[in-house]
C-alpha cells in the first residue's frame, strides 16, 4: 500500500476509490481512510499504556487537511499529559449531552413535578407562572451547571426594577430550591443563588382589612345591600362568616357541605397547606347556603362563574364587588376577611388562641399531626363560629356604625 508522510490537498483530491479501503498517511499517526464508496475519514493512530488505539478526527472535506493536523496536535498534547484522547472525547461529549439535557428549565419542571402535588393547585399555578414569566425566558435554556451568581442576580434585578419586590424574593426562593434539588440529584456541585439581602426588602404588611368594630358593621351592612348578582352577594355574605381563603370559598362545591350537620369539609387538595379543613357553619351561614341552593344546587359549584356553570367564580369577582360597594383596595380585600375575623376574635378574649388558629387553617406542617388535628377544638370552634356570626349581626345593626366607603 502506498504511503506518504506529507499529504497535500491536491493528493487527497486526486485519490480514487479502490476495491477496498485505502489509507493515505500524513505522519504522526494521522491518515485519511478512503472507502470503496469514495468517502474520506480522518483517523489518528496512537499508543497508550502499551496498546494501539484509533480515534476519528472528522470527515474530509468538512475537516480540511490543515484542521486534521491541528486536531492531531491537540490529541498528542493530551497524550503527553498521560490521558487517553478517546476517553477524554467521550467524557466531553457526555458533558455536553448532560448540559443539553440538564438545562435550568428542565430541572425546574422536574422539581415542580416532584413538589407541586403537596401544594394547593392555585399556589402551584402561581409558582409555575412566575417561573415561566420571569425566569425561563432568560435562563431556561442555560445548563444549570453554567449558572453564576451574577447571571441569576441579573434575572432577579429585572423583576425588582419593575417594582415587584415581593415577586423577586419569591423567584429567588424558587431558584434556590431548584438549585438545591439539582445538587441533591448530582447535576450541580454548588448553589449559585444570590442571598436574599442583595434584593430590596419587601414591604411587610397584611392584606387590606377593616378591623374597627364600627367599620366592620358598616361593611356587613353594605354587603347586605349589594345590588349585583345574587350569587356574588351570597359569596360576600359568607366570606366574613367562614373567613376561609378566597380561593377556597369561590371554588366551593355543594358535595363538600352537610347543611343538616352544619359543616363544610374542604378537601386537602384545595387547601394551601394540603390538609383537610372543617368549617362549622353558623345558623346564618347555613341559611345563606339554603337560600342559594335553589339557584345553583343542581350544579357542581356553589358559586359558578357568570361565563358558565362548569367553572367557579372568577378570582377577581369578590374584590370587584367590594370596589363596587365603595371600598378601596387600600381599605378592604377579599382576603382581608380572615384578618378581620382573627383580630376581633382575639380581641374578644373569649376564645382559645389555638382554636382561632385552627379555624384559620394555620395548621401544623407535619402531615400526620395535621390529619390528627383536623377536628381539634371542634366543640369550641362550633361555639366560636356562632358567636362570631351573632357578633357580625350586632355590629351591622348598631346605630353608630361608621361608613368608611369612598365618596365620589
Amino acid at each position: 500500500m502506498p504511503r506518504s508522510d506529507n499529504l497535500t490537498d491536491t493528493t487527497i483530491r486526486a485519490s480514487k476509490p479502490a476495491g477496498r479501503a485505502r489509507k493515505l498517511f500524513d505522519g504522526g499517526g494521522l491518515y485519511l481512510l478512503v472507502t470503496p464508496e469514495g468517502r474520506r475519514y480522518w483517523r489518528l493512530k496512537y499508543r497508550i499504556d502499551g496498546r494501539e488505539k484509533l480515534i476519528s478526527l472528522g470527515v474530509y472535506p468538512a475537516v480540511s487537511l490543515k484542521a486534521a493536523r491541528r486536531r492531531r496536535v491537540q490529541a498528542k498534547a493530551i497524550l503527553e499529559d498521560g490521558k487517553d484522547p478517546s476517553k477524554q472525547r467521550k467524557a466531553e461529549k457526555a458533558a455536553r449531552r448532560s448540559a443539553a439535557e440538564n438545562t435550568f428549565e428542565t430541572i425546574a419542571r422536574e422539581w415542580f413535578a416532584k413538589k407541586s402535588p403537596k401544594w394547593a393547585k392555585s399556589n402551584a399555578d402561581i409558582i409555575l407562572g412566575r417561573l415561566i414569566k420571569d425566569a425561563f425566558p432568560w435562563i431556561g435554556k442555560d445548563p444549570v451547571a453554567s449558572l453564576t451568581r451574577d447571571r441569576l442576580l441579573v434575572v432577579l434585578r429585572r423583576v425588582e426594577d419593575r417594582g415587584a419586590i415581593e415577586s423577586a424574593h419569591r423567584i429567588r426562593q424558587y431558584i434556590d430550591s431548584i438549585c438545591r434539588y439539582a445538587i441533591d440529584t448530582g447535576r450541580l456541585t454548588a448553589n449559585p443563588t444570590p442571598r436574599p439581602d442583595v434584593l430590596a426588602s419587601p414591604k411587610k404588611g397584611r392584606f387590606a382589612s377593616i378591623t374597627d368594630p364600627k367599620g366592620v358593621g358598616a361593611l356587613v351592612r353594605a354587603i347586605r345591600g349589594y345590588q349585583g348578582t345574587f350569587v356574588t352577594q351570597c359569596a360576600l355574605k359568607l366570606a366574613p362568616l367562614v373567613f376561609v381563603r378566597p380561593g377556597e370559598l369561590r371554588t366551593a362545591e355543594w358535595r363538600e357541605f352537610d347543611l343538616d350537620a352544619a359543616e363544610w369539609r374542604i378537601p386537602a387538595a384545595k387547601m394551601k397547606m394540603r390538609s383537610p379543613h372543617l368549617v362549622p357553619l353558623s345558623r346564618q351561614a347555613a341559611a345563606t347556603l339554603r337560600e342559594l341552593y335553589p339557584l345553583t344546587g343542581s350544579g357542581k359549584h356553589v358559586f359558578p362563574s357568570e361565563r358558565g356553570q362548569d367553572r367557579p367564580m372568577s378570582a377577581n369577582t369578590m374584590n370587584a364587588a367590594l370596589r363596587a360597594l365603595g371600598f378601596s383596595k387600600e381599605q378592604m380585600t377579599s382576603h382581608g376577611f380572615r384578618h378581620m375575623a382573627s383580630t376581633l376574635l382575639n380581641e374578644s378574649s373569649l376564645w382559645n388562641r389555638d382554636a382561632i388558629e385552627r379555624q384559620l387553617a394555620h395548621v401544623d406542617r407535619d402531615e400526620v399531626r395535621a390529619v390528627y388535628n383536623a377536628a381539634e377544638y371542634l366543640p369550641a370552634r362550633r361555639r366560636m363560629m356562632q358567636w362570631w356570626a351573632d357578633r357580625l349581626d350586632a355590629l351591622a345593626a348598631a346605630d353608630n356604625v361608621v361608613d368608611l366607603r369612598a365618596r365620589g
